[in-house]
């Protein structure tokens, strides 16, 4: 995970990897969530991408990008796991 790394020492050019490649995710994440009906994780996820774009970078000091890079993990491994149950219920009922 991206995002944990963010919370070590780690030189400066990781942060931009993590920029770049946090924005292109979040984007990409939106574009998926913008099938489903209910919106509030497409939302998230643009407000996530203009939050860490690397273009037009907003300054919030370390603590405060750590509680959003925790917050963020926190987010995405529930999201993928709640992903992953919904995938394997609806699986079993088309089986089934």
């Amino acid at each position: 995970m991206l995002f944990i790394g963010c919370l070590f020492k780690m030189p400066y050019g990781y942060f931009q990897l993590v920029r770049l490649i946090g924005m292109f995710g979040f984007i990409l994440l939106a574009y998926y969530d913008s099938q489903k009906s209910n919106k509030l994780f497409m939302i998230l996820w643009i407000c996530s991408a203009i939050l860490i774009n690397p273009l037009f970078k907003i300054a919030l000091g370390r603590t405060i990008w750590n509680t959003i890079d925790v917050i963020w993990a926190i987010i995405l491994i529930t999201t993928i796991i709640i992903e992953r149950v919904y995938l394997k219920n609806t699986n079993k009922t088309i089986k089934g």
